[in-house]
């Protein structure tokens, strides 16, 4: 006779990933179940700040309309929802978010309940941060659900992802790396690691060049740029302090590097910085691998952590 477990249908949830857009699928057994559904649906990078532009409401409006269209013909079935997104997350509640100011101190979880639970899903609603969505997801993708996995995501801003969920803060990105006078971060901080490596950042130092161009000039044979070139090498330096740190406080293990900024990775040069930064041998058994980032990864984590916190 098959036990409860084994005949258990497989849980379904839905997964959804704010960002310059919104994301959502359908997930199955940790799988997604087609293309991911996107808001806005237009075309071109004039739609990608279109989000950060809406009030409040009408961002969480959109996050339960997509949720609602990506739960079609499974709404009563649906066992919970999981929503990613940028910023500091805690119970349920955006506390701080540079990148969508508008959400800052919103109940999100309990918005988005109140509107899917208007419309028939009863499903529990969890929300987190979206590199802890990357994390959750590489998790699930690389069948390593009982391992302790650690992500850089490289953008805009600077994400920290943690699997398995545990109480913290764990916003990585504000990482202080240097005792100079660098206030770019988004938060107004100084010696932030986003300040150093965020995308927002590198063009605030860089008024007169594009990111890319900063390391193109950088990365030339023959008359690399010097003022580009020391800023290159900031720039991981930064990264491996950081990393350095997050072995020094939780040991040794597997770091993931994502994000569409991780094109400007040297990885040898990074990993040159951090085998001098983490001298005891107990701690060097970490290892470091770039991954792609892709809206599915993130989709599937926030499901995968929604799932979970439903059985907590």
């Amino acid at each position: 006779m098959a036990s409860p477990k084994e005949t258990q249908a497989p849980h379904e949830s839905i997964g959804i990933v704010l960002s310059q857009r919104l994301y959502a699928g359908l997930v199955i057994g940790h799988q997604l179940t087609s293309e991911p559904l996107s808001f806005p649906t237009g075309a071109g990078e004039e739609h990608d700040d279109f989000l950060v532009e809406l009030p409040a409401n009408a961002v969480i409006e959109a996050i339960g309309d997509l949720a609602l269209e990506a739960a079609a013909g499974h709404e009563q079935t649906i066992g919970s929802v999981g929503l990613a997104l940028p910023g500091l997350v805690r119970n349920g509640v955006v506390e701080e978010a540079p990148n969508l100011p508008q959400l800052k101190g919103a109940r999100v979880q309990e918005l988005v309940s109140a509107h899917l639970g208007s419309r028939g899903v009863t499903a529990q609603v969890n929300i987190l941060n979206d590199a802890d969505a990357v994390a959750a997801g590489l998790a699930s993708q690389r069948d390593q659900l009982d391992r302790i996995i650690r992500v850089w995501t490289i953008g805009t801003g600077i994400g920290y992802g943690r699997y398995p969920f545990s109480e913290g803060v764990w916003e990585g990105g504000h990482t202080t790396v240097t005792l100079e006078n660098e206030s770019y971060c988004g938060c107004g901080g100084r010696g932030h690691l986003e300040g150093i490596m965020g995308h927002r950042a590198m063009r605030l130092r860089f008024l007169d060049m594009e990111p890319e161009e900063v390391f193109e000039a950088a990365n030339r044979r023959e008359n690399p740029d010097a003022r580009c070139l020391d800023f290159k090498k900031l720039w991981h330096k930064a990264l491996a302090a950081a990393t350095a740190s997050s072995i020094h406080m939780a040991g040794a293990g597997k770091f993931y590097i994502t994000g569409y900024n991780v094109r400007f990775l040297d990885l040898p040069l990074y990993k040159d910085y951090l085998h001098q930064m983490v001298k005891m041998s107990p701690l060097q058994s970490y290892s470091v691998e770039v991954v792609e980032d892709d809206h599915l990864t993130r989709i599937i984590g926030a499901a995968v952590a929604a799932e979970q916190a439903s059985e907590r």
